[in-house]
């Protein structure tokens, strides 16, 4: 059991190196489609074969940079093989981070409800 629990630290090791270096490599891509962009995260398959890597971006169409990111996988794979001392490079699949946006929408619809039920206890108040 202990070997499983080292195998799976050593892919969240893998993984957070590979989201670092990714973050630093950004710069080297020039396609115009891609604005400002942070890696949010990394997720490995357990042979370390393919890497889905969740991005957002503060400037710029999210499809338009993810259609440009992907289209880079390849010159970030062979820049990543570089920096990287691992038997595998995973092949790159870059996927939009909607968590912030959906965050934001829920704080929305939380004080949203929130202003709803004060003025229902204003107007239960008024009507006492």
């Amino acid at each position: 059991m202990a070997k499983r629990k080292t195998s799976t630290n050593r892919n969240v090791q893998i993984a957070d190196q590979i989201q670092r270096d990714l973050s630093e490599l950004m710069r080297e891509v020039k396609d115009p489609r891609i604005g400002l962009v942070t890696i949010q995260s990394v997720e490995l398959t357990p042979d370390y074969a393919h890497a889905k890597v969740y991005f957002t971006t503060l400037t710029g169409d999210p499809k338009a940079t993810e259609q440009g990111l992907n289209h880079a996988a390849g010159h970030l794979h062979n820049l990543l093989f570089k920096r990287l001392h691992i038997h595998t490079v995973p092949t790159l699949h870059f996927h939009y981070d909607q968590t912030i946006e959906k965050a934001v929408e829920m704080s929305r619809l939380i004080d949203e409800a929130n202003a709803t039920r004060a003025k229902d206890a204003d107007d239960d108040q008024e009507g006492a």
